[in-house]
C-alpha cells in the first residue's frame, strides 16, 4: 500500500481544515461523506486502490471537513455554508482554480452547493449515493419518515466506535471482520460520539432542491439501485432536476463507494471526466511480488557524499538488474535505492532475492527483501492490489540480509528444496488480518 500522502492544513476563516493531495493533472475535489480521517482512510486497502486508479486521470484532493478527522473541532455540526468555505479554503492552498466535484453520500450536498454558488470554478459535478433532502415532504414522498430517521439516529450514535452499521453501509461486506475493524477504528477516530449525533441532527434541515437548477456543469449522478441508506429514488430526483444531468444505476446495495464492484463506479466516472473508459480494465494476474530495498541507505549517502553515493547506488542498481534478467523477474521499477519486481514463479523470486542479497554483499552494502504471491493489476507497465501492499509491509518488516517472505509463498514452494524459519505472525499496516511470516 502507498504511504499516506502528506497532510496540510488550509486556513478557513479561524479554523484548519486537514487536507491532501496526490496525482497528477486536472482536479478533482473529493466531498466527504458524514465522517473521514485522512489518515485512517489510508489503513483500508480497499478505499486506497479506489483512490490511487481514480489518480491515474486525475490530481486527487482530498478534506476532512470542520469538526470531523484531522481538522479542527468545533462545539456544532458543519453547516452546507461552513463546509462550502471550508472547500474554497482547501483548493486556494491548494493552489487550484477550477475543478471536478466528487460528492459522495452528505457531500453530495456541499457539492451541490458549491456548484451553484461557483459556476465558473467546476469543470464537471459527480454525485454518488446522495440526496436534495432527507426526509419525506408531500413534493418529495420517497424521502425518509421522520420516525425511520429518529431510529436511526438512535442506531447510529448508540454503540458508536464499535464497527456499528456496517451491514447498513455496506452490507456486502457485512462478515468482513477485518473492514468492521477498521470501520471501528475510523468511527473511534472520526468523530466523537456527541458530535455524530450533531450531525445526523442537522441532517433533517438541508434541503438543497432549490439550487439543483442553478448547477450548470455537466452532472453525472451514480446510484446503487438497492443502497439500503439512501435509496435510488433520491438519486432519480436529482438527475430529473439538475440541467444536463446523466443517471446511471449500478447494480448493488452498498452505500460505500469502494467496497462493492467499484470497477463499474471507476469505468463510468472514467468515461465521463475523460471521454475514454480505461481504468477498470487492467490485466489482472498472479504473480509474485519482491521488494527490496538498501539497508541505512541514508547513513550511507551522509558517510560518503552525493557522488561517490551515486556511484554505488549505480553499481547497486546494475547488480540486481543482473539477477532479475537471470531468475526471469519484470523490473517494475525503482524507488530511489529499492526495486519493485514481479516474477511468474514464488521460487524463482526467492532465488533472485537470495542472490541480489549475495551480490551487493560484494559492494560493501547489506539488503532487506520482501516477497508475497497474489492477484494484481497490471496497467501501463505499472502494478497495484493488495499483493502489492502486501509485500510491501512485509519488506518493511525484514531485517538486513534477510528474505522474509509470506505464507502463501511457502505453501506455493513446498518441495523446492527452499527452507524456512518461522518469524512468526504479524499485523501488516493497512492489510486486514495477521500473517504468518517466514525467512527464507
Amino acid at each position: 500500500m502507498s504511504d499516506t500522502p502528506e497532510i496540510r492544513y488550509a486556513k478557513s476563516g479561524d479554523v484548519h481544515i486537514a487536507f491532501t493531495t496526490f496525482g497528477e493533472g486536472d482536479v478533482l475535489l473529493g466531498a466527504p461523506g458524514f465522517i473521514s480521517h485522512l489518515e485512517v482512510g489510508w489503513e483500508e486497502p480497499g478505499l486506497v486502490d479506489f483512490w490511487e486508479r481514480l489518480a491515474r486521470v486525475r490530481r486527487i484532493v482530498l478534506f476532512d471537513k470542520r469538526g470531523v478527522g484531522l481538522s479542527d473541532p468545533i462545539d456544532h455540526a458543519p453547516t452546507l455554508e461552513e463546509c462550502v468555505d471550508d472547500m474554497t479554503a482547501v483548493l486556494g492552498a491548494a493552489g487550484v482554480d477550477d475543478v471536478d466535484l466528487f460528492g459522495v453520500s452528505e457531500g453530495g450536498a456541499m457539492a451541490m452547493l458549491f456548484s451553484a454558488t461557483y459556476p465558473e470554478r467546476v469543470r464537471s459535478l459527480t454525485l454518488y449515493g446522495t440526496y436534495a433532502r432527507m426526509l419525506e415532504a408531500d413534493d418529495y414522498p420517497f424521502g425518509v419518515s421522520a420516525d425511520n430517521y429518529a431510529s436511526l439516529l438512535q442506531f447510529s450514535s448508540s454503540g458508536w466506535g464499535e464497527g456499528r452499521g456496517l451491514g447498513a453501509w455496506a452490507p456486502s461486506r457485512r462478515g468482513d471482520t477485518a473492514l468492521r475493524q477498521w470501520w471501528a477504528r475510523l468511527q473511534r477516530l472520526a468523530a466523537s460520539p456527541g458530535m455524530v449525533r450533531r450531525i445526523f441532527e442537522l441532517y433533517p434541515d438541508i434541503d438543497v432542491r432549490s439550487v439543483l437548477g442553478a448547477i450548470q456543469a455537466p452532472t453525472l449522478v451514480l446510484h446503487r439501485t438497492g443502497d439500503r441508506m439512501i435509496n435510488i429514488h433520491m438519486g432519480r430526483y436529482l438527475a430529473d432536476h439538475i440541467p444536463s444531468a446523466t443517471l446511471v444505476e449500478l447494480p448493488g446495495n452498498d452505500h460505500l463507494f469502494w467496497t462493492e464492484e467499484p470497477e463499474a463506479l471507476l469505468e463510468e466516472m472514467e468515461e465521463f471526466l475523460t471521454g475514454e473508459r480505461h481504468i477498470a480494465r487492467p490485466d489482472r494476474v498472479l504473480a509474485t511480488v519482491l521488494f527490496t530495498d538498501v539497508v541505512q541507505s541514508t547513513d550511507r549517502l551522509v558517510e560518503m557524499g552525493d557522488r561517490r553515493w551515486r556511484d554505488l547506488l549505480g553499481a547497486h542498481h546494475e547488480q540486481v538488474r543482473r539477477q532479475l534478467h537471470r531468475f526471469g523477474g519484470r523490473e517494475v521499477n525503482t524507488t530511489g535505492d529499492g526495486f519493485l519486481a514481479t516474477f511468474d514463479g514464488p521460487a524463482r523470486a526467492i532465488r533472485c532475492a537470495r542472490s541480489v542479497r549475495d551480490a551487493v554483499r560484494g559492494l560493501g552494502l547489506e539488503v532487506r527483501a520482501g516477497l508475497h504471491t497474489g492477484e494484481i493489476e497490471v496497467k501501463s507497465g505499472d502494478i497495484s492490489g493488495v499483493a502489492v501492499h502486501v509485500a510491501a509491509r512485509v519488506a518493511a518488516l525484514a531485517r538486513p540480509n534477510e528474505v522474509l517472505v509470506s505464507r502463501t509463498v511457502t505453501d506455493l514452494v513446498a518441495g523446492s528444496g527452499i527452507e524456512f524459519h518461522d518469524r512468526g505472525e504479524h499485523e501488516l499496516k493497512g492489510v486486514p488480518g495477521t500473517w504468518q511470516l517466514f525467512s527464507a
